[in-house]
């Protein structure tokens, strides 16, 4: 079955990827005062990392225009969106209107957009559930109701150096943020089920943290085997490695992948965060 996948650049893939895939990646921008960046494959990230550590403001990000996705949708495929969660970031609502707008001109295409209730990572992952179902027998709409259901039993998790930035842009409170520093609290997050981000636990140290971490996905996983485990980062990938490592250990899943954090993911994430999905 010949399929299109669109994704927004939250969905940190591997070059290997968008080509094995068909991936189109629709760029968000991203900016630190005057500096507009463009979150494609010609960003440099640790120069926007470095930058962003210079910058004393918080990084703005704007999604991309429904003009931007309906390019993305042209050609005779079926195609099939994902985009970061819609409780975050308005790129879902962008995507669905540049639907709506393209179908009124061509009215016999497949085109389905998929909030992921994730980011980073979990868009990987969801964008493989697509391709993987797209080589069996089975139709669009076939894809749709299984590909739903994988992102509704989705876990993912985040553990960052900072929440400094994920404060700054306005998806924490400042306060908790300044606490943890000074606490030397490293909290564990999450996304809940509408895709919004939560506390699951306060930890005091990052190699506790770390360990917790690799614990909460027994205790939240079910049927791992049967699963991939995908470890995106930001500029650590020893911290990412050590992580795949521990939890082979442990754990007996049916891949691990590892994925370098592209710009937006950054932004909140901060140099040495790491976010899982499975």
């Amino acid at each position: 079955m010949k399929i299109k996948i669109v994704a927004d650049s939250s969905c940190d893939l591997t070059t290997e990827m968008k080509k094995d895939m068909n991936i189109k990646i629709v760029p968000l921008t991203l900016q630190l005062g005057d500096k507009i960046y463009i979150d494609d494959e010609n960003l440099d990230i640790k120069e926007y990392l470095t930058a962003m550590k210079e910058y004393e403001g918080s990084p703005k990000t704007a999604c991309p225009s429904p003009e931007q996705f309906m390019k993305s949708y042209e050609g005779d495929e079926s195609t099939f969106v994902v985009t970061m969660t819609s409780a975050l970031s308005g790129t879902y609502n962008s995507a669905v209107l540049a639907k709506d707008m393209f179908l009124e001109e061509i009215s016999d295409k497949f085109i389905h957009v998929f909030d992921s209730l994730s980011a980073s990572v979990g868009e990987v992952l969801v964008c493989l559930k697509i391709h993987e179902l797209s080589k069996l027998n089975i139709g669009d709409m076939e894809i749709v109701k299984r590909v739903n259901h994988y992102i509704k039993e989705m876990k993912t998790f985040f553990l960052l150096e900072s929440l400094e930035h994920l404060a700054k842009a306005g998806r924490l409170n400042p306060i908790i943020a300044k606490l943890a520093s000074v606490l030397s609290i490293k909290p564990i997050m999450g996304a809940t089920e509408e895709g919004t981000i939560r506390m699951v636990e306060k930890i005091r140290g990052y190699k506790r943290a770390f360990d917790r971490l690799v614990s909460i996905i027994g205790e939240e996983g079910k049927n791992l085997e049967e699963k991939i485990l995908g470890i995106a980062h930001c500029n650590c990938i020893e911290r990412a490695l050590k992580f795949k490592e521990e939890v082979m250990k442990r754990y007996n899943f049916k891949d691990i992948i590892i994925v370098e954090m592209n710009g937006l993911s950054s932004s909140y994430a901060g140099e040495g965060g790491l976010v899982i999905a499975f």
